[in-house]
C-alpha cells in the first residue's frame, strides 16, 4: 500500500509538471530522493531499474489528456456525415481534413532531430547528466533564459499566430530547440520549445499548443524506448504501480493543461522562471547537503 501510495503521488508530480515549462524531470529526481520505491537489491519488491523506466512510461497518462482535450485538433480523419460535407472533392479524399494531416507532417519533421539523438545517444546523455547537479543548473540556467526571452518579447508582435502558420522550416528549428531537452534532462521538454518558438516569433498560445501536440509522438516514442530496453517482464506489484502512475497523471494532466491554456491567454512564463530558478537553488544546496 505504501509502494502504491508512492506511485500516486509520482502521478501527481508528473501530471502537474509535464506540461508547466518547470521540467518533471527535475520534480521527479527531487521526489525519488524524498521517497524512493524499495528496491529488491535493498529487501524491498520493486527492481532498481523499475524507476528509470517508470518515470518515463507515466508519461503515457499526460499523452492521453492531450489526446482527450484536443481531439477535434488532431483527429485527421472526417468521420461523421457532417464534417464529411464540409470537405471539398469526391471520393476517398472527403475522409480527410487536409490541414490537420499537414500539421501532423510538421510534428513529424519537429520530430526527428530528438529522435535521432534519442535512439543513438539516450544511454550517454543518462550516464553524463541524470544527475541532480546537472538538473539543477538546468532548471536554473533555463529559468533565466525565460525570464531574459519574455522581456526582450513584451510589446513585440508574432509572427506565427495560428498553428497553420507554422511552415516546415519552423517546426524543424522548434525540433532543433527540443534536442536540448533531450540531452539536459531538468531543461523541460515544453520550456525548450516554447522558448525556442517565442524566439521565432511564434505566439505564446500557438507554441504552447503545438508543444502538446509535439508531445503525443515524442513521448509515446520515448515511453516504448524505455520499456523495450527494460523488458516486458513486470512483477504484478511493478505493473500495479505503472499503472496507477498513468492513470493519477492522465487525471492531475487534464485539469493542468486546462488551466495553462487559460493562463497564458493573459500572462507570461515568466513567474515559470523565477520559480525554476528557485527549485534549481533548493536542488543545489539539498544534495549538497546530502553529500556532505
Amino acid at each position: 500500500m505504501i509502494e502504491i501510495i508512492k506511485a500516486i503521488i509520482y502521478g501527481i508530480v508528473e501530471g502537474i509538471t509535464e506540461w508547466l515549462p518547470i521540467s518533471s524531470t527535475g520534480h521527479l529526481i527531487l521526489v525519488e530522493s524524498l521517497m524512493p520505491f524499495q528496491s529488491t537489491e535493498a529487501g524491498g519488491t520493486v527492481s532498481e531499474a523499475f524507476f528509470g523506466m517508470f518515470d518515463v512510461v507515466i508519461q503515457l497518462g499526460a499523452i492521453l489528456a492531450v489526446v482527450v482535450l484536443f481531439w477535434s485538433q488532431i483527429w485527421p480523419f472526417a468521420l461523421t456525415k457532417k464534417e464529411r460535407e464540409k470537405q471539398s472533392g469526391t471520393g476517398i479524399m472527403t475522409y480527410f481534413k487536409k490541414d490537420i494531416w499537414v500539421l501532423w507532417f510538421k510534428i513529424l519533421v519537429s520530430c526527428v532531430p530528438a529522435a535521432v539523438i534519442g535512439i543513438l545517444f539516450d544511454d550517454v546523455f543518462d550516464a553524463l547528466f541524470y544527475n541532480p547537479v546537472c538538473v539543477a543548473i538546468a532548471l536554473i540556467v533555463f529559468g533565466v533564459a525565460f525570464i531574459i526571452i519574455e522581456n526582450w518579447n513584451k510589446g513585440r508582435q508574432p509572427k506565427v499566430r495560428k498553428l497553420s502558420q507554422i511552415t516546415y522550416q519552423t517546426a524543424l528549428m522548434i525540433g532543433v530547440f527540443q534536442v536540448i531537452a533531450a540531452v539536459f534532462p531538468g531543461t523541460s521538454r515544453s520550456g525548450a520549445t516554447i522558448v525556442g518558438a517565442l524566439l521565432i516569433g511564434v505566439s505564446r498560445t500557438v507554441a504552447a499548443e503545438y508543444t502538446f501536440f509535439l508531445a503525443i509522438p515524442v513521448m509515446f516514442g520515448a515511453s516504448l524506448l524505455k520499456v523495450v530496453k527494460f523488458g516486458f517482464e513486470f512483477t504484478s506489484l511493478e505493473l500495479t504501480l505503472l499503472t496507477v502512475g498513468t492513470v493519477v497523471s492522465f487525471i492531475v494532466s487534464l485539469f493542468v493543461l486546462r488551466f495553462l491554456m487559460g493562463y497564458i491567454k493573459k500572462h507570461d512564463f515568466k513567474v515559470f522562471g523565477w520559480y525554476r530558478i528557485a527549485l534549481g537553488a533548493v536542488v543545489l544546496l539539498y544534495f549538497g547537503l546530502m553529500a556532505k
